[in-house]
């Protein structure tokens, strides 16, 4: 039996009821956030909670749905982190919270160190609202399951000229002329937490971040290129299956101990 948090309760089930007329069950009418919990801690920088938290809000106040309670919100989180490293909280319209866990995939480790790959979809495989994470994910689940279908681990996002946007689950980050590259939030993606974390623990660094449309002639240069979220921190990609072939990137470039240092100064290395 699942375990999770519903509405100010802790339930044992395998089963959520919802109203047959909940626009979250008809329209995927919700918001939500992806945490990783560091250290059993909400305050743990990795965590980074309070980041979390103002982007759930940000979106309920932009959509004017109605913004839970902060406390009874935390209470289900602190309930459930004792269970699960990982927590999808999900937010209704009327401020219904809903907490998830899942634990961290077994095979992150060998990701992390080996890379994966990827494949290039169709340009209507594009997130709806991609500055909100919104429960209509119809879209990126498509493109997962063409990945899935091609052999491939990961699938890439693109607007109608063809630019690099993001995966179905993270940020993209490339590594080209001395610095590292990442799409602008401008070109229709979601502003990962993560992303955000890297590209100022990066400039504080004094490293050079450059963020630019990816462009299919951009994308051709780069030495390396990896996927970052809150949950698999970062995670090269070392193939790309395009329509007119495949380009190959180096996961083990050296560079990637760079974005690695953050997660090591911050945790553990």
């Amino acid at each position: 039996m699942a375990i999770y948090w519903y509405n100010g309760r802790l339930l044992v089930s395998q089963t959520i009821e919802l109203a047959i007329d909940d626009p979250g069950l008809i329209y995927g009418a919700t918001v939500f956030t992806t945490i990783r919990v560091y250290n059993n801690s909400l305050s743990h920088r990795l965590t980074n909670w309070q980041a979390h938290y103002h982007r759930l809000r940000s979106s309920l106040q932009n959509f004017g749905w109605k913004v839970p309670d902060e406390g009874r919100l935390r209470q289900g989180v602190e309930l459930m982190l004792t269970r699960f490293p990982v927590l999808r909280i999900t937010i209704f319209p009327d401020g219904r919270e809903w907490i998830t866990g899942r634990f961290l995939p077994e095979n992150l480790s060998e990701k992390q160190k080996h890379g994966i790959s990827a494949c290039v979809v169709t340009p209507e495989l594009s997130r709806s609202l991609p500055a909100h994470k919104t429960g209509n994910y119809l879209s990126a689940w498509l493109a997962k399951s063409n990945a899935i279908q091609l052999n491939t681990e990961e699938a890439i996002l693109v607007d109608t000229k063809g630019n690099w946007l993001e995966t179905t689950t993270g940020n993209l980050w490339g590594w080209q002329n001395g610095c590292w590259w990442t799409p602008p939030t401008t070109a229709g993606i979601l502003p990962g937490i993560t992303r955000l974390q890297l590209v100022d623990w990066l400039k504080q660094k004094q490293l050079q971040v450059r963020e630019e449309p990816w462009t299919p002639d951009l994308v051709k240069g780069f030495e390396a290129i990896a996927t970052s979220n809150s949950v698999v921190e970062i995670v090269p990609i070392h193939t790309v299956i395009q329509p007119n072939g495949q380009l190959q990137y180096n996961p083990y470039h050296q560079n990637f101990l760079q974005m690695r240092g953050f997660f090591c100064e911050h945790d553990r290395c």
